[in-house]
């Protein structure tokens, strides 16, 4: 044992590596439990340098009679040159190669290894990659059919096509000395049944998403129907401003009407003062004797004219007074526009905020999703541990068991045989059966593809659509803009009017002046045409408080349409609040599914550890049996 160390540590000088020191302990202690030399470096990773001192040590003539390489994580170069150590070898008798990921080149390499040796009576291939490369495989076969020493070889789980499994019967057809080739009954049942239950959670996953996509499209069309209503309000609330400024409109053109009939008496008046002015001519001789009282009468009509005076300019003051409130309401209303432009703008940033939750929500069930594949491949991975261990631990006492049996094996011969029949229908079945559930789970798979694509052109024509929906709204606001503005400007014309109106009363005040100094040198007879205009004069005062009662209610209709404008912004905070708490409610529900999907990866995992337990239970108390198959 040490001179084999020896070799290796100067192999390893020479090719300036760094030696191993698995290695080097494995290569002291070379025997095993039953006393054979045995060189055991599973489950430990081996560089492509080490492989190939090992190879120029297995050239020598060694006294180990097994060698063990099962899941180091072998390169396709680093077997090459194992083997190629081997090929001159001739004390090796058992070689395992297993769960090594070996491929096309290895495949190769081994079919040189089958024609070249003339000592290998056992070969472990288990769970590698051999049958992916049909002429790599037919290589192999080539060297199986050579090949006159081998008695027992492993092909489990290697995925052999059809042509290869062709190759292969044709190799076994020549080859006189095989004696066993293995299957995984217990392995493929297990794996069976954990594909099946894989299924039935796929299904269980895709039933979830379905209800989720039903709640989503009732929320929605929750949603799009209150929009359509808050239109409705909107529209509605535009109707009834356009009538009420046609109804000011209405207002406005009376109040033009009663001005031309004030004008057309205005007419009147300087035309009976023309008349006045023909009878004064006749009557200067009465107007001399009546200078006296005319000019107390005159004194009294100028206080009179004086208090009129002061009243219009009040009353003028007031109206201004009235003008100003009004463009205070006006920008009032404007500011109020503005902060309902805020708001909107406000609500898009939420829907905004809402759809990159959503796309959160979306990348996170995607990431859970693959840790659940991620939590199951390892799961996978564990339990193809456990069952290699326990092949490895049956198959000694299979040996142990062939030993000691070796004296009675002639009456059990026939017993065996009937056996080895019923586990090869049996590995035939559990075969067809893992490529059934093969399929099944590649299906399934591309269901998932296909509902995810499916799923997400659904939502993102969701959201075109509620982009859609809020661009008609902002559509409405502007035009609700434009109405404010068309009614900003129906006041402007109104104020236009009054002042016009202001300037023509004081025209007509400054005329009626003029007229009292006209008439103050005339007669009695002028003062009966002064007292009946005076009356004309209290009429047209009248007409000016019938207008100043039509601007105060002017004042209410615009008080009114504030309070209307008040209800529908709480209206639209209402609103507002019933799409939060929407909302929430949402976002509760994706809570509830993530507890779920978490919930559901804890039943996983439990019913991977029960699988798990149950099989090693199975394993412990299976009885020993004897697999062999004489040809």
């Amino acid at each position: 044992m040490e001179d084999l160390r020896r070799t290796y540590v100067s192999i390893c000088k020479e090719e300036g590596v760094e030696p191993q020191e698995y290695v080097l302990g494995q290569l002291s202690e070379l025997q095993d439990s039953t006393g054979r030399p045995r060189l055991n470096l599973s489950t430990h990773c081996l560089s492509v340098d080490t492989c190939a001192i090992l190879g120029k040590v297995l050239q020598k003539e060694v006294l180990c009679t097994e060698v063990v390489l099962s899941d180091c994580m072998l390169s396709e170069e680093g077997v090459k040159l194992l083997i190629q150590g081997l090929c001159q070898n001739r004390n090796v008798r058992l070689l395992d190669l297993k769960g090594n990921n070996l491929r096309a080149a290895s495949a190769e390499a081994l079919g040189k290894l089958l024609r070249q040796n003339r000592t290998l009576q056992s070969l472990v291939l288990e769970w590698n990659g051999l049958g992916l490369w049909d002429e790599a495989f037919a290589v192999f076969c080539e060297g199986l059919r050579a090949n006159q020493n081998l008695r027992q070889l492993d092909l489990r789980n290697n995925q052999i096509s059809h042509q290869g499994a062709e190759g292969l019967a044709v190799a076994l057809k020549h080859n006189n000395t095989l004696e066993e080739l293995e299957q995984a009954l217990q392995h493929n049942t297990e794996c069976l049944s954990t594909l099946t239950e894989s299924k039935k959670k796929t299904q269980i996953l895709s039933n979830e998403i379905q209800f989720l996509k039903m709640e989503k499209g009732k929320q929605f069309l929750n949603l799009m129907g209150t929009i359509d209503r808050q239109r409705e309000d909107i529209n509605k609330s535009n109707r009834k401003s356009s009538i009420r400024i046609g109804q000011l409109q209405e207002a406005l053109n009376e109040r033009t009407s009663v001005l031309n009939s004030l004008r057309a008496k205005l007419q009147m008046t300087e035309a009976a003062l023309a008349l006045s002015e023909q009878k004064s001519n006749d009557l200067g001789e009465l107007l001399t004797s009546s200078k006296l009282e005319k000019s107390e009468i005159a004194e009294k009509h100028a206080k009179e004219l004086h208090y009129l005076h002061e009243e219009a300019g009040m009353q003028q003051a007031k109206l201004v007074r009235e003008l100003n409130t009004a463009n205070e309401k006006n920008l009032q209303l404007k500011n109020k526009v503005d902060e309902l432009e805020r708001k909107c703008k406000v609500q898009q940033d939420q829907i905004f905020e809402l759809k990159q939750d959503l796309m959160s929500k979306t990348a996170e069930l995607k990431l859970r999703l693959v840790q659940t594949e991620e939590q199951f491949e390892m799961e996978k991975k564990r339990f193809k541990q456990a069952l290699e261990d326990a092949e490895s631990l049956r198959m000694k006492e299979v040996e142990h068991m062939t030993h000691h049996l070796s004296e009675s094996e002639k009456s059990l011969q026939e017993r065996i045989q009937k056996l080895e029949g019923m586990r090869i229908q049996l590995e035939e079945e559990v075969s067809r059966g893992k490529a059934a559930a093969l399929l099944e789970r590649a299906q399934a798979e591309e269901e998932m593809v296909k509902m995810r694509k499916q799923l997400r052109m659904e939502e993102e024509q969701r959201m075109n659509q509620q982009e859609e929906k809020i661009r008609l709204l902002i559509q409405s606001r502007d035009e609700s803009q434009v109405h404010c503005l068309q009614q900003k400007q129906c006041v402007l014309d109104l104020q236009a009017k009054n002042t016009q109106l202001i300037l023509e009363v004081e025209g007509l005040k400054h005329r009626i002046e003029e007229l009292y100094q006209e008439l103050s040198g005339k007669e009695q007879e002028k003062v009966a045409e002064v007292n009946r205009a005076r009356l004309e004069l209290q009429e047209q005062i009248g007409h000016l408080q019938a207008e100043r009662t039509a601007q105060e209610g002017f004042k209410e209709k615009i008080a009114a349409l504030e309070r209307q404008i008040k209800v529908q912004q709480n209206n639209h905070r209402e609103s507002l609040l019933d799409k939060e708490s929407e909302m929430s409610s949402l976002l509760e529900k994706l809570r509830l599914k993530d507890a779920e999907i978490k919930r559901m990866q804890e039943d996983e995992a439990q019913r991977a550890n029960y699988l798990q337990n149950a099989v090693l239970a199975y394993m412990q108390g299976s009885p020993h049996r004897g697999i062999s198959m004489s040809k």
